[in-house]
């Protein structure tokens, strides 16, 4: 392989964020995977966890304290929540870092700590590191050394409101967001929700009223808004594999129409090759994004006057997660924005 490829470490390979990255990676065409960690599966070729791997030439999976780092640019960190802050504390200054745990997100760490439960473990790196939505965060992104990648539901929401805050076409303290999930967005630990008994034929709420995910929206919209700003959010599980929708009521501000949100829309994201504002009265669905870094988005006007519906979709594993990390990869190293992501959705 040619030197000039950039060297990638992934840290909690066998995880299901780690298999994308290496699923998306692999056909990436200025990237070399050098560094697999896996704490329980240690030991093992990747193959033996993820089989349609097998056809790949690539290292060994090791624990993260057994890694070599001498020979990465830049890693990938998939660890749990509450784990990684630790974990990025101790790596070498040479690297770079895109995280997609929840642990560099929220840039208040009393926040973080009131929402997770305990004190942030490496407060001086939270000052460095940059929010990754990356349609929005461009100019910040590209010069960082850690970036924390956002979440899932956050994506979804944001992308559709955040210009529409901007331009004060829409009242910021009266946003309702009904998301749904797929499974895949719990992680591949096995957990007593998670199992095909408790999610099959059914569809329940949780996190009512207190998910994570709820400060990390409303700290990007209260930034966007210029003041602070609650959302009601509320999750849902879906027995599928992939996908969010989210379902985004809005209240019209300072005389807008549904045609001045469209028009706000479709000039931010004209020129974006993965966000596409739909057509008018065509509803995107999860199916449509399956496997892909794409995020459709639907503009309806709502029949009680004054108010609009946002629909957005996205891949929970791809743009939700590794690839919207592989883009912020992209733009830290200098790489096209699109290298590697550039498949097509799976449908059906």
């Amino acid at each position: 392989m040619s030197t000039n490829r950039l060297r990638i470490g992934i840290l909690g390979a066998s995880g299901y964020t780690g298999a994308e990255l290496v699923r998306l990676l692999a056909r990436h065409p200025q990237v070399e995977i050098r560094l697999l960690t896996a704490d329980r599966q240690a030991g093992k070729p990747l193959a033996e966890v993820f089989p349609q791997f097998g056809h790949l030439k690539l290292p060994t999976l090791v624990k993260i304290e057994e890694a070599d780092w001498s020979g990465i640019d830049l890693v990938f960190c998939c660890l749990p929540h509450g784990t990684t802050q630790e974990v990025i504390a101790k790596l070498p200054r040479h690297l770079k870092i895109v995280d997609l745990s929840a642990d560099f997100r929220l840039a208040d760490i009393a926040a973080y700590a009131q929402w997770y439960g305990h004190e942030h473990r490496a407060p001086a790196l939270q000052k460095e590191a940059v929010y990754g939505l990356t349609e929005l965060r461009r100019d910040e992104i590209a010069p960082a050394r850690l970036v924390a990648n956002p979440g899932c539901y956050p994506t979804s929401a944001q992308l559709p409101l955040i210009p529409l805050i901007e331009g004060q076409q829409i009242v910021a303290d009266d946003i309702i967001i009904d998301a749904k999930s797929g499974v895949s967005g719990a992680g591949r630990d096995a957990k007593l929700g998670s199992l095909y008994a408790e999610v099959t034929e059914g569809i329940h709420a949780y996190g009512v009223a207190g998910h994570r995910h709820a400060p990390e929206i409303e700290q990007e919209l209260s930034e966007a808004a210029g003041k602070p700003i609650v959302v009601n959010f509320t999750p849902h599980l879906m027995p599928m594999s992939r996908g969010i929708l989210s379902s985004i009521y809005v209240r019209l501000h300072n005389g807008a129409k549904v045609e001045d949100l469209r028009r706000t829309l479709e000039s931010r994201y004209r020129d974006e090759p993965f966000v596409r504002l739909l057509p008018a009265g065509q509803a995107p669905q999860t199916r449509h994004v399956r496997g892909s870094n794409h995020c459709l988005i639907g503009l309806f006007a709502d029949r009680v006057p004054g108010r609009a519906i946002l629909i957005s979709v996205l891949d929970n594993l791809v743009k939700g997660a590794s690839g919207q990390a592989v883009q912020n990869m992209n733009l830290m190293a200098g790489l096209p924005e699109t290298a590697g992501l550039e498949q097509e959705p799976l449908f059906p």
